[in-house]
């Protein structure tokens, strides 16, 4: 069934943010939804000769399968990023010198982040109702810095648990040369453009108000 006519179910949802990351609990947020968060036990580990948009994809609704398989009704939110540099992905550096290693390859290039994004309705008893899902692509070119910056940039910041070895949101804008995205908040990790428009579709209202059609007759 096309996402943008799914069946109207009254009842507001318990909100579930499947995730422990620090900064889609912040994102979504911003949005003044009451929210739960819960982290989804998955192996996050890409299928051979998957491709990184596939990679993303699979693990955003598996978080959220996952979550909503066992939450009882709720409107569960997966995500997943996944970054590519000459169709290779790269993964979460770890430590200071792997992701030392990704700056210094980056430097100078530019580098395609695929956030994707699910929102599993478990109301829903038809599974292919269920989800919505989306990948918000962005590329991002990084300035040619020396050494010298790039080491005490991650000094200073520490972004270790970031793929691509970089806080956009933070310090590290300034290692950063351009940004180009239908979705800005998509690069921290949650695209809210997107989620807002599942959200509408799956009858949340914002500001206070029902989720109402707009002039246009879509939400």
């Amino acid at each position: 069934m096309p996402q943008d006519t799914l069946p109207a179910l009254t009842a507001t949802p318990r909100l579930i943010l499947g995730s422990s990351s620090v900064y889609r609990k912040e994102l979504l947020g911003r949005l003044g939804l009451p929210f739960e968060t819960m982290a989804p036990d998955i192996d996050e580990t890409p299928l051979p000769g998957e491709t990184p948009d596939a990679t993303a994809l699979r693990l955003a609704r598996e978080k959220a399968a996952a979550i909503a398989a066992k939450a009882g009704p709720a409107l569960v939110i997966g995500s997943d990023q996944v970054a590519t540099l000459d169709g290779a992905q790269i993964g979460k550096p770890g430590n200071h010198a792997n992701a030392l290693k990704q700056l210094q390859t980056m430097r100078g290039r530019e580098v395609i982040f695929h956030t994707a994004l699910c929102l599993w309705d478990s109301r829903r008893a038809d599974a292919a109702d269920a989800a919505q899902i989306a990948n918000v692509q962005t590329l991002v070119r990084f300035r040619d810095l020396p050494d010298v910056e790039l080491d005490a940039y991650l000094r200073i910041e520490q972004p270790y648990d970031c793929a691509g070895s970089a806080k956009n949101e933070g310090l590290g804008i300034a290692i950063l040369q351009s940004i180009h995205s239908d979705d800005p908040t998509a690069l921290t990790g949650l695209p809210l453009i997107a989620l807002t428009g599942m959200l509408r579709r799956a009858g949340v209202g914002f500001f206070g108000q029902p989720a109402l059609k707009n002039a246009s007759g879509s939400q």
